[in-house]
């Protein structure tokens, strides 16, 4: 039952007026506040899970709701300071008990009121044993009654004794009550000692110290006197209650502390909580907003797609009226080509009357290919590679051009006068004979002023090219230490043979210990066989134009058993060898150094070789200068 429920909310100054009315309720027994197992609840918070409290735990929850945060209502406040009234008033003999420490039992009144040496301690007389004048031994055998420390006393004289010191607290009055009674088993005990004090023994005596011993005189009393104090026991468990009544106040004040700080955390946390609401509330005024411009843009997206397709259709029907017109056209195209057949046919009969005139022709015709291919064959012949940097060999080719075309003009001439012959008297034809043989002449003396400045050009050019070749020995012979095969322009000893190949295919033949020495043999032999120019495996064969090409002659000999016998790879290289010599030195047959383009495998030009020249000088000039 919630009283909350039943009553209407007050403010915060009337909370306490408005406490009496569920206090009486509580005294009345309206609300139940205790469980059948004997815990407590509290009645003005049924939801709870929690609803087995202690005393002091219900106390605690009280009071802290009564100081509540202020997201507690006044009416649950004034609810939990009557429930904590109704706990201190009316219950407070469920609060539990401050437990006592044990006492020894039994513990009479008598020793309630005797004097004890506190911190407790223990005596020992009568050791006459110099053996165990020890106190590490006394330590070690008093170990099972908690002794923490033992003291002898007259340790030098033929009697000694001993003080045990046991912990200060009730543990330690146990422990010290222990070590009396095991000597009063034994008939040891003080009151045994005072009886046997006439008379000499050899036993050792034990007991616990009181007023007696701390007043005495002698060694004992003194250092009890010095360590120690008398106390008697019911005033330790005053101190002892005291102490824990005070402890209990300290952890009250703690707990209200506690609850006070719990009471501003609970603040803090409504504020956060406030603020984060409001939070929440933006974000779904946010939420809201993005979904409404979400729809706004997705009914415009709508519009244009409509629109879009609105288009869409206009184009279709401009396309399907299109293409309407196009079949128009396509039919009248097909009555058109009705009419085109008939026209066909006329010229069908046209063309087979220009057939037998084209049979007359065929002759001629075949001069003209004749003379075609003559001209052809011409300019294949004046081909050559010239160099693009020199600005006559590039005038040359020009002029090269232009008499090649007159030359082709007056082939072209010859070949049309002697069609013209075949064509036979007419006037015309022998109008246009004369004046073939005009042109031709005109060409004819052009092409002998060409011809004049095409032998000066050549002149010229061999020139060049004799200046050019003694610039690309010097540049050979200069280079020869600068350049190498590790770099991509170097120089390149045509005809010459590679060891490695040659010591590569010995090592599979022979041990690693001799391979080296049978490839550089065998491939000194094989550079000697190319030395010698009586062996020519080569053969010649016609090409296009008329040309004879050199080619090498794998049926030959040497070559066959050179293969069979040391494979492919030694038979590429000497091949690849004798075609050097062959091109560079056919009649010596010695090695010719070559500026060579070994990224490319190629003959390097010239522009290639200083180009690369410069590089390395612009690299070196950079590492000098770093």
């Amino acid at each position: 039952m919630d009283f909350s429920s039943e009553e209407s909310d007050i403010s915060e100054s009337e909370i306490d007026y408005y406490k009496e009315k569920p206090y009486e309720k509580l005294r009345a027994g309206n609300y139940k506040v205790k469980n059948l197992n004997g815990t407590l609840r509290c009645p003005f918070c049924a939801g709870k899970k929690k609803q087995d409290y202690k005393y002091k735990d219900l106390l605690q929850h009280a009071s802290g709701v009564s100081k509540g945060s202020a997201n507690r209502s006044a009416k649950q406040k004034a609810n939990h300071l009557a429930l904590a009234e109704f706990l201190v008033t009316d219950l407070s003999g469920e609060a539990e008990q401050v437990q006592m420490p044990p006492l020894p039992q039994p513990v009479s009144q008598f020793q309630l009121d005797d004097l004890y040496v506190w911190p407790w301690t223990g005596i020992m007389v009568n050791i006459q044993d110099k053996s165990l004048h020890n106190a590490e031994y006394w330590l070690k055998q008093l170990a099972k009654y908690g002794a923490s420390d033992v003291r002898i006393l007259n340790e030098n004289d033929q009697t000694a004794q001993a003080v045990v010191a046991f912990s200060d607290d009730w543990n330690g009055f146990f422990n010290a009550s222990d070590f009396e009674k095991s000597f009063e088993t034994k008939h040891h005990g003080k009151m045994d000692w005072k009886l046997q004090s006439m008379q000499p023994v050899s036993s050792i005596y034990g007991w616990i110290a009181r007023e007696d011993d701390y007043r005495c005189e002698g060694p004992i009393g003194k250092y009890l006197r010095k360590k120690g104090s008398l106390k008697r026991v019911s005033d330790i468990v005053q101190e002892a209650s005291k102490s824990r009544h005070a402890d209990v106040a300290n952890l009250a004040n703690i707990i209200d502390m506690t609850n006070e700080n719990l009471a501003k955390m609970q603040y803090t946390y409504n504020e956060k909580t406030v603020s984060l609401s409001r939070m929440l509330e933006e974000k779904d005024q946010l939420h809201h907003a993005f979904l409404e411009e979400s729809r706004k843009m997705q009914r415009r997206a709508r519009e244009e797609l409509q629109k879009i397709l609105d288009e869409q259709e206009k184009l279709n029907s401009e396309l399907e009226a299109r293409k309407q017109k196009l079949d128009l056209w396509s039919r009248d195209l097909n009555k058109r080509e009705a009419s085109t057949l008939q026209e066909s046919q006329k010229l069908e009969e046209d063309k087979r009357m220009k057939d037998l005139r084209n049979e007359s022709l065929q002759k001629a015709s075949v001069e003209q290919k004749k003379a075609d291919e003559n001209v052809l064959s011409l300019i294949e012949e004046q081909k050559r590679e010239k160099e693009e940097a020199l600005r006559k060999i590039i005038e040359l080719e020009k002029q090269l051009d232009k008499k090649l075309q007159l030359e082709m003009e007056i082939e072209d001439l010859k070949g049309k006068l002697r069609v013209m012959k075949h064509l036979g008297d007419d006037d015309a034809v022998q109008r246009e004979i004369k004046k073939l043989n005009d042109d031709l002449k005109r060409q004819e003396d052009e092409l002998d002023d060409m011809e004049s400045m095409y032998q000066t050009l050549v002149v010229k050019d061999r020139q060049s090219n004799d200046e050019l070749q003694e610039a690309r020995k010097e540049l050979i012979e200069g280079l020869k230490n600068m350049l190498n095969t590790r770099t991509n322009i170097g120089v390149k000893r045509m005809g010459e043979l590679d060891e490695k190949v040659f010591v590569k295919v010995c090592k599979k033949k022979f041990s690693l210990k001799d391979s080296q020495t049978k490839g550089v043999e065998l491939c000194s032999l094989w550079q000697e066989n190319l030395k010698n120019s009586a062996w020519h495996p080569f053969k010649v064969f016609p090409s296009d134009h008329d040309q004879a090409v050199e080619l090498v002659d794998e049926d030959d000999e040497k070559l066959r058993n050179l293969k069979e016998e040391w494979g492919d790879d030694i038979y590429r290289e000497v091949v690849t060898a004798l075609k050097e010599l062959n091109e560079y030195n056919p009649s010596g047959r010695y090695i010719v150094p070559e500026l060579w383009n070994f990224k490319e495998n190629r003959k390097a030009t010239m522009k290639e070789v200083i180009s690369y020249i410069l590089g390395q000088i612009k690299q070196l000039k950079c590492k000098m200068t770093a």
